[in-house]
């Protein structure tokens, strides 16, 4: 029995019609540690997982797809659902839609959460052998919706996955003192899970399947409209490890110090002139 219902009706949209569901889950949620979290195995009816495996991108395909490989996040990427066949994109609408917040809002206590319809960053995600995503914490602003991020949820993709296939998204502590959850990204579980400035995650462990299947997930992302001048917005802020070979992230790290000892008007001018010098050098 999967914790979303099968609709026999439709067979098209997973049902969730108590609007109380979730909230059997809220205090386990909201105690967890290192921060607010909770898995859930056998999430979403076997239907529609398997349909978002049927339609899993192969490659690149729009220009809102992203392939990422450097030392923090190595043969990375992430598919926009608007680029997918009909079935599968409305089935990422459906992740969208009013029940399906609600379930999300009444589990993690946060109410007023608004999706995400440019799905910026989010989508499916695929890490391939040899690949991994360094322990971060995640971007705080959605800068065109001028939006708070507040959830994560991530549904895992992967059939028959071991721990020893590596890709455990991992739970940290805030200042990075230890690792308190290792979580194996296995089919049909769901992780949903408080995003702020500290809550620090990642799958730093090399993915590393004997036949080179790669690891593959859904990343949803949740905000609320309670975003203000008085927080700072950042970009992903990697984290290093305690006695591993973790890379910090410097480029990162100096555009954030221009940022915050640089006036505004000063970083438009020397932008204005880099772009009016690079015109002359065209020209010439």
């Amino acid at each position: 029995m999967t914790y979303i219902e099968y609709d026999d009706a439709a067979a098209v949209f997973p049902k969730i019609e108590d609007r109380n569901k979730g909230v059997e889950l809220a205090s386990k949620y909201q105690s967890a540690d290192p921060f607010p979290h909770i898995v859930i195995d056998d999430f979403l009816p076997s239907y529609a997982i398997e349909k978002f495996i049927a339609h899993f991108p192969g490659q690149k395909s729009s220009d809102q797809d992203q392939e990422y490989n450097r030392a923090q996040e190595k043969l990375k990427s992430s598919f926009n659902p608007d680029a997918l066949a009909p079935e599968a994109r409305a089935l990422f609408y459906w992740f969208n839609s009013r029940p399906f917040i609600s379930l999300i809002e009444n589990i993690t206590g946060i109410k007023g959460l608004i999706p995400d319809p440019y799905f910026f960053g989010g989508g499916f995600h695929e890490i391939r052998n040899g690949g991994h995503l360094s322990v971060h914490a995640d971007f705080n602003h959605h800068k065109p919706l001028n939006l708070e991020r507040r959830i994560n949820v991530l549904i895992y993709l992967n059939k028959d996955w071991k721990a020893e296939f590596g890709g455990q998204l991992e739970l940290w502590k805030e200042d990075m003192s230890e690792r308190v959850h290792s979580i194996i990204p296995s089919y049909n579980r769901c992780v949903i899970f408080n995003t702020t400035s500290n809550s620090q995650h990642g799958n730093p462990e090399t993915v590393n399947h004997p036949s080179h299947v790669s690891r593959k997930s859904i990343a949803l992302y949740y905000y609320t409209s309670t975003w203000d001048g008085t927080k700072r917005s950042h970009t992903t802020q990697y984290q290093v490890r305690p006695g591993t070979a973790d890379q910090r992230d410097w480029a990162i790290k100096l555009q954030e110090l221009k940022l915050d000892y640089f006036p505004p008007i000063v970083l438009r001018t020397i932008a204005n002139l880099k772009a009016k010098l690079k015109k002359t050098n065209h020209a010439g």
